[in-house]
């Protein structure tokens, strides 16, 4: 390892070029929080300098480097910047930025010293001029607005490269637009120098250019730490940036892939990495009290579909180490994004619901489920040799599995457990959907057992299903699939749209007493109503008008008595009697699951038991139980 300390042009000046690897992230540097700092540290020394006052060299930190052999006579000399990478990115948009303003005052003297920082010469000798001829080469998602701004010739050619970043006037928008970081730097940077020089106050314009150049190539200090051969690059990435808090693990995990690619890096990166820099998988999602982005539940869960065991999602990064170091053919990058990929499609696929194969058709059914614990199954099944016919099985029996557990009030707490053995039988057997719905209906007692029917009937009957066992999304969700279920093939629409958009009803409200009097006419005021509550705990007799309001009361919640309106309509009726409501239904909704309340001329207790039953039977086909 060799450390020395130089300014910007002598970082620049020589022929090399410095290569932003693989696995760093792009640039991230902003105005707020870098670049005002750097340009009041740049205009100072050129202050200074304008004064005749001595200089003393601004430091502005290290950067860690590990030259790259050259093979050959052709070709630059090539540094990967281990660690570095955003402040040498702002020096060649500070660079490009003084040139700009230089020509701008026609101080174009000094533009060869800046130039030979910006572009390496004698392009006849290099091996692929339109990358080599840069001395900065930055990872894949900058390279394009980089390569674009980097060689604009002047403001103006800027502007006609972004037009979206300026208004008519040539000024940049100030709203609404997320500029290119490059762009963004280059004119912010123009525009501070540009002012600095038109300031007549001390000096003109040339003398102020000169000082403003000469604090930027001679006063600004780095210390370029180079790796010897001996010198683990990657450790000192991980030691360097390891305990950061904005480095995800797969920033880290990337960096251990593409670490071990060798002269087809770009190849694997374009074919096989790229796909899990899209917006889809840096997004925050939650699992419980963990936040994380999708990329690394989705990393955690790969590598337990592959294995059948349960990485720590807090500790990524070291889990995935142990995965590939164990896991023999693995060894590589291009086996190891072969992996991810292989899964890739399937867990998209999954978690947004979108496409006709049967995991995409799981992902919507289960989504609202809290079904976590079964993605790393669904992934092994997905990617399996199971005709399409035996993944549908399989992951209907996962959703039966869910959706009577839920509906019975059964824990979820076991669900790890549960899911994870059934991948390991899959993993270890030749496990097709007869086998696993067997093993399912073997699991017994509260915390595993898939419930019967029986078990099912006897709490969708009579269960507190909302406010109770179920959440509005849940509930909704439940409708939406019997009501797809119950369309026939002459209904108008065969898939009901937009079924999450609506409200739920309570038919016989949840104030009721206002407008429905119980079964033999007599009126409830809310006070008898709020008094008989306490009295179903007790065990002696209850007099017959507390039995009715009791009973109306445990009605109310049933699964029977709920339905889908217009979030305005069910707004609109409230507590209205069932005449306005059915009136309401016949006006307004086109749905199977509300026909059969617009065929009735009153609304009661055996009513919502009746409906209760009409739901289950097609609950029941929906949802098959345990063999």
């Amino acid at each position: 390892m060799d450390s020395r300390t130089f300014n910007v042009q002598q970082i620049f000046q020589d022929r090399r070029q410095y290569r932003v690897p693989f696995y760093q992230r792009p640039y991230v540097w902003n105005r707020d929080d870098q670049w005002g700092r750097l340009w009041e540290d740049i205009r100072d020394k050129a202050d200074v300098r304008l004064q005749g006052g001595k200089v003393f060299p601004h430091f502005m930190g290290a950067v860690v480097l590990e030259p790259q052999k050259k093979v050959g006579l052709l070709g630059v000399e090539r540094h990967h910047i281990i660690d570095g990478q955003q402040r040498l990115t702002t020096l060649q948009y500070v660079l490009t930025a003084l040139v700009h303003a230089l020509r701008s005052a026609k101080s174009e003297r000094l533009l060869p010293l800046i130039d030979a920082c910006l572009s390496n010469s004698n392009p006849e000798t290099m091996e692929e001029v339109a990358v080599e001829r840069f001395k900065l080469w930055p990872t894949f998602r900058d390279r394009k607005q980089y390569e674009q701004a980097m060689t604009a010739s002047s403001l103006e050619d800027l502007r006609l490269r972004f037009p979206a970043s300026f208004t008519q006037t040539g000024s940049m928008r100030k709203i609404g637009v997320m500029h290119p970081p490059a762009l963004e730097a280059i004119v912010f940077f123009h525009d501070q120098m540009v002012e600095w020089v038109n300031d007549d106050t001390e000096g003109d314009a040339a003398t102020r250019s000169m000082a403003l150049a000469s604090a930027v190539l001679t006063d600004l200090s780095i210390v370029c730490i180079s790796l010897g051969d001996d010198d683990d690059a990657q450790v000192i990435f991980e030691t360097l940036n390891g305990h950061g808090a904005e480095l995800h693990a797969t920033d880290l995990v990337r960096n251990f892939i593409f670490m071990r690619a060798g002269s087809n890096a770009d190849e694997l990166y374009n074919n096989l990495w790229s796909q899990f820099e899209a917006p889809l998988w840096s997004e925050a999602q939650s699992r419980g009290r963990l936040n994380r982005p999708r990329l690394e539940w989705f990393v955690q869960t790969a590598v337990q579909a592959q294995t059948g065991d349960e990485i720590d999602v807090g500790r990524l990064y070291a889990g995935y180490r142990r995965f590939v170091d164990n896991t023999a053919g693995l060894h590589g990058a291009g086996a190891q994004l072969e992996m991810l990929n292989r899964y890739g499609e399937h867990y998209k696929a999954l978690v947004t619901g979108a496409g006709k194969a049967p995991i995409a058709a799981f992902g919507r059914s289960v989504a609202v489920w809290d079904a976590s614990p079964t993605h790393a199954l669904a992934l092994r099944v997905a990617a399996s040799s199971l005709s399409q016919v035996e993944q549908e099985e399989i992951f209907g029996c996962i959703e039966s599995y869910l959706v009577r557990r839920a509906i019975c009030g059964l824990s979820r707490k076991n669900y790890n457990k549960v899911f994870a053995q059934q991948l390991r039988r899959l993993i270890e057997s030749d496990l097709n959907a007869a086998s696993f719905r067997k093993a399912l209906t073997a699991l017994a007692g509260d915390a595993s057992r898939w419930p019967s029917d029986e078990e099912f009937r006897r709490q969708w009957l009579d269960g507190g299903t909302y406010p109770g066992r179920l959440d509005a999304p849940k509930l909704r969700t439940v409708f939406h699939r019997v009501e797809t279920e119950i369309r026939s093939e002459r209904t108008e629409e065969p898939i009901p749209l937009a079924l999450d958009s609506l409200d739920i009803d309570h038919i016989l409200p949840q104030s009721w007493y206002a407008y429905w009097p119980l079964a033999d006419g007599t009126k409830v005021s809310s006070e008898e109503a709020h008094a008989a509550l306490p009295l179903r705990y007790l065990t002696e007799v209850v007099d017959p008008k507390m039995q009715a309001i009791l009973k109306r009361q445990d009605a109310v919640q049933r699964i029977g008595n709920l339905t889908l309106v217009h979030y305005g309509v069910n707004r609109a009726l409230q507590n209205h009697g069932f005449e306005a409501k059915r009136k309401a239904l016949f006006e307004h909704s086109n749905l199977q699951l509300n026909r059969g309340l617009m065929q009735r001329t009153d609304w009661n207790e055996s009513a919502i038991d009746a409906r209760s039953e009409e739901l289950l039977r097609a609950a029941l086909r929906i949802w098959p139980g345990p063999v």
